[in-house]
C-alpha cells in the first residue's frame, strides 16, 4: 500500500522510492551492496544499467567502459567476464570496494523471499545490440521458478533509443516498457504508443511543456518516474534517488504532517526561476545534445518505428 496523507486539495499519494543505481549515495553505484542497502532502507524498487560482455554476460554497469568507477580500464563489450583478465576481477574505487554484479546475481537478489515486492527498472544503455541483449535477458528471467507471476511483472525495461522497441516486443513481450529521456517532445514522437511509463528528468518536467506532458500521461494512464526528490505534488509513480533513506524519511514526515513538511521540503515557489536549467531554451539544447549522443552511439532513429502523434497541449511559456 502506498504512503499517503491528506491536504487541503484532498488525499495525496506519495511516489514510491526507487534506488537510483541502488543506494548509491552510501555504497558504490550499481553494486550488489548498493542494491541490498536500498532494499534494507525500504525502497520499493531499484534502478540499474545493463551492458553485455564479449562472452555474453549481462552486467550491471552505467558506463560503456570501467575506468570511471573501478580500478580497471576496459570497454565492456570488448572484454570477457571470465578468464584471467576477465572484468569479474574489477573492483570499485569507492569504498567499501565492490565487484561488478551480473544480471543473474541481481535477479537472484530480487527472488529472495524478503525482496519479492521490489521492482526492478532496467536502464538499457544505447551501446547494446537489442536482439542479443534481450535474448540473454529472457534466458535469465525465464530460468527462475514461477517467473511469469513472481518476477516478470516487477521488471520495467527503460529505453532511450527507438531501435530497442521492436526487439523488446519480440523477445520480452511480457515486460513493461518505459522511455528514459529528457525531452517530452521526443517521448511523444517515438515512444508514446509503445511504452507504459516515462522516466524523465525533473528539469524537463518542470517546464510548461513538461507540465502538459504530465497531464497527458495522467489522462492516458501512463506512469511517470522522475529523477529527483522534489516531485511530491506531481502525482508521479516513483522517484529515482541516490539517497533512498533521505526520501523515505521525508515521506514519513509528509505522511505525519503534510502541510508543514511540504512547505519546508519544497522550498519557495519561485525556485524554478532561479536556475537556468529550468528554462525552455536550455532544455531544447540538452535535448538536441542527447539526440546527437543517441544517434552517435546507437545509430539513426528508424522512422518506421515512429509512434502516432500523442495528445498535446500547446503552451506559450515555460517556468
Amino acid at each position: 500500500m502506498k504512503a499517503q496523507a491528506s491536504s487541503s486539495q484532498g488525499p495525496v499519494v506519495f511516489p514510491e522510492c526507487w534506488g537510483h543505481r541502488g543506494a548509491s549515495a552510501t555504497f558504490p553505484e550499481n553494486t550488489y551492496a548498493s542494491f541490498e542497502a536500498a532494499m534494507r532502507d525500504g525502497a520499493e524498487g531499484i534502478e540499474s544499467d545493463v551492458h553485455v560482455t564479449q562472452d555474453d554476460v549481462v552486467v550491471m554497469f552505467h558506463d560503456p567502459s570501467l575506468e570511471r568507477t573501478t580500478g580497471m580500464k576496459a570497454v565492456i563489450r570488448d572484454s570477457k567476464w571470465n578468464g584471467e583478465d576477465g572484468i569479474h576481477r574489477a573492483r570499485t574505487i569507492k569504498t567499501p570496494k565492490q565487484p561488478i554484479p551480473t544480471f543473474v546475481q541481481t535477479v537472484e537478489l530480487l527472488m529472495k523471499p524478503e525482496n519479492l515486492h521490489v521492482k526492478f527498472n532496467v536502464d538499457v544503455k544505447v551501446q547494446n545490440d537489442p536482439n542479443r541483449l534481450f535474448r540473454l535477458i529472457h534466458n535469465i528471467i525465464s530460468a527462475q521458478p514461477d517467473w511469469e507471476k513472481v518476477l516478470a511483472p516487477r521488471i520495467v525495461l527503460g529505453l532511450w533509443h527507438p531501435k530497442f522497441l521492436k526487439p523488446a516486443e519480440t523477445h520480452l513481450p511480457y515486460l513493461k516498457r518505459s522511455h528514459i529521456g529528457i525531452s517530452p517532445a521526443f517521448a511523444r514522437q517515438w515512444f508514446w504508443d509503445s511504452c507504459d511509463a516515462f522516466s524523465m528528468s525533473f528539469f524537463c518536467l518542470a517546464t510548461a511543456e513538461g507540465e502538459a506532458f504530465r497531464r497527458d500521461c495522467q489522462r492516458a494512464g501512463k506512469g511517470i518516474m522522475v529523477w529527483t526528490v522534489n516531485a511530491v505534488h506531481w502525482g508521479v509513480l516513483a522517484i529515482l534517488t541516490d539517497h533512498t533513506r533521505t526520501w523515505l524519511d521525508l515521506r514519513e514526515k509528509l505522511a505525519a504532517d503534510f502541510q508543514g513538511t511540504a512547505a519546508v521540503a519544497s522550498g519557495p515557489k519561485y525556485f524554478l526561476w532561479t536556475n537556468w536549467k529550468y528554462y525552455t531554451a536550455p532544455q531544447l539544447v540538452f535535448s538536441r545534445l542527447n539526440q546527437t549522443y543517441l544517434i552517435k552511439n546507437g545509430g539513426p532513429f528508424d522512422y518506421n518505428l515512429k509512434s502516432a502523434p500523442a495528445p498535446t497541449n500547446r503552451v506559450a511559456a515555460s517556468a
